[in-house]
């Protein structure tokens, strides 16, 4: 310790003063400046610059037993209590946000109901089946939740959410846009997959306020759902990729317009013989 404050104060005073006051041989200090490092302080700095390479290569996301179980898997054996030594030598921190509380209480969450759409996902009329999906993009704020609707007709999503997290009243913001915006008949059956928000009763009492009949996928199988998870797809890859936003309010402006600008107005889709889906929503005469 005495030997750091020398250093740290040596461009300020002469060594020999610090060294008389400090109660340190000068020459014993110079011996210790001529040392090398211990087998244990190179091991680790070696293991510091493995960590923060495997922490880069995973998105800034492993906590330390996750980083141990990495490290260890790449044959890289050390034990826990070094790894959170040595993260916080780098100052590495996993960012963590408050995750959305579980609607576990069987009377908030009602039974899976049964799939009404069974892959059939072209539609000859607007407003015929929707369907609806959540995502979470992420930023150097942290995570943001994305939740979409999307009418099959023409894959136009008529209504798109985002917060912070996922709970219910992130879908519900959705289906509330593009309740208002669409004015559906009754019939209109909305498909989901089985996720809890998807299940319980705000939501399902919304859809039957509206007249909409409910409908989910298989549990586990993303196929039935294919159309919203491959609007997913095109938004990660077509503006996401290699891209890091700096904030939420940045992810916000950006799916915004690539929804609304992009996606719904200019995107040509082949599934639709490479129109848009305003103009093929144009030619069966729904308003822009």
């Amino acid at each position: 310790m005495k030997y750091a404050v020398i250093d740290k104060h040596r461009s300020e005073y002469p060594v020999n003063t610090l060294c008389r006051v400090l109660e340190v041989s000068r020459s014993v200090y110079y011996a210790f400046k001529q040392a090398k490092p211990s087998l244990r302080s190179q091991e680790d700095l070696a293991m510091r610059a493995n960590i923060v390479r495997i922490n880069a290569a995973h998105r800034w996301a492993p906590g330390a037993v996750k980083m141990w179980h990495l490290l260890n898997a790449e044959g890289i054996k050390c034990g826990k209590h070094r790894i959170i030594r040595l993260r916080k030598l780098e100052n590495i921190q996993t960012t963590r946000i408050k995750r959305f509380r579980a609607m576990n209480a069987m009377d908030r969450v009602q039974p899976p109901v049964p799939d009404l759409v069974k892959r059939g996902f072209k539609v000859n009329v607007p407003n015929k089946i929707w369907v609806g999906d959540i995502t979470s993009l992420r930023t150097k704020e942290g995570w943001i939740h994305l939740a979409v609707v999307l009418d099959l007709f023409a894959r136009r999503i008529v209504g798109w959410s985002m917060d912070t997290t996922q709970a219910v009243a992130l879908p519900i913001a959705a289906l509330s846009m593009a309740l208002m915006q669409r004015k559906p008949e009754t019939g209109l059956i909305f498909h989901s997959d089985q996720g809890t928000v998807y299940g319980c009763n705000e939501y399902r009492a919304l859809m039957e306020k509206h007249g909409v009949l409910p409908s989910m996928s298989r549990k586990g199988n993303c196929h039935d759902n294919a159309v919203a998870e491959s609007f997913f797809s095109n938004l990660k890859n077509e503006v996401m990729h290699h891209r890091l936003f700096t904030s939420r309010e940045e992810a916000k402006a950006v799916v915004n317009d690539y929804i609304e600008v992009y996606y719904n107005r200019e995107r040509l889709h082949q599934t639709l013989d490479y129109q848009t889906p305003v103009s093929v929503e144009a030619a069966f005469g729904v308003p822009k």
